[in-house]
């Protein structure tokens, strides 16, 4: 399967930088990406990224999704709006929507189905913390996170994308090594495996800390198919580096 790259920019951005960042992004694709590339944005600039890319090898996604179709949530997006818009994926789950937002398993299990229900691919977000690490339960941790998507989306557990961001590497600089991000994604191969005879699919994504400088050599691991880019995905030169590393 080709790898997939995908930049989360968090809340970050203005219309002036997102457009200036995705004519430099798409002024030094000199050559044709032999892996896909999708930026994850905020959800007010959805409708502006979405026109910038038309045409390109770029995709759009949101980076949350609500668990309702419809109705009276104040300041959610459902996955239907999003559709309307253009956006291709949505991440779910991520640790600081989890952290910040209170958002649980079950939470995050219905929104990768309201997702689906929509056309839209899930970006599912797994990780431990640093004190789970150190307890020792990082298997157990990613595994019961993971188990609440299949669980809720069984049926249809081929069409979604997995992210596994250690938490601890999260915006820390710190990366978990090439071996540690591996081991976790061998785990998550081998849960899915289980769930669905189709599931050699699915896209695991690392997404702790991925940079210009770590990227080949996490991408060179059996069992990691691309990137969950945080802050290298709002720098042209970088974030066109690990494409590069992708392809």
């Amino acid at each position: 399967m080709k790898k997939l790259i995908a930049g989360n920019w968090k809340m970050n951005g203005s219309l002036a930088a997102n457009e200036a960042l995705i004519k430099g992004l798409l002024a030094g694709a000199t050559t044709p990406w032999n892996c896909n590339v999708a930026l994850c944005v905020p959800s007010v600039y959805l409708s502006q990224v979405v026109a910038l890319t038309q045409g390109s090898p770029i995709a759009v996604g949101a980076q949350d999704v609500s668990q309702h179709e419809s109705g009276a949530f104040t300041g959610e997006q459902s996955a239907v709006m999003l559709r309307d818009l253009g956006v291709r994926y949505a991440i779910v789950g991520h640790s600081e929507r989890r952290q910040y937002h209170g958002e649980t398993d079950v939470v995050v299990a219905h929104k990768a189905q309201r997702a689906l229900a929509s056309g839209i691919t899930p970006i599912v977000c797994v990780g431990e913390t640093l004190a789970e690490r150190e307890a020792g339960v990082t298997e157990e941790v990613v595994k019961r996170q993971l188990a609440a998507v299949i669980h809720v989306n069984g049926h249809c557990i081929s069409e979604i994308v997995v992210a596994y961001e250690p938490v601890w590497a999260i915006g820390t600089g710190k990366t978990a090594s090439p071996e540690q991000a591996q081991a976790v994604h061998a785990v998550l191969r081998a849960q899915l495996h289980a769930a669905s005879a189709q599931s050699a699919r699915v896209p695991l994504l690392y997404g702790g800390s991925m940079n210009a400088a770590n990227a080949a050599q996490l991408l060179a691991q059996p069992d990691i198919d691309g990137g969950l880019v945080g802050g290298a995905s709002l720098k042209a030169a970088d974030f066109l580096s690990i494409i590069a590393a992708a392809s």
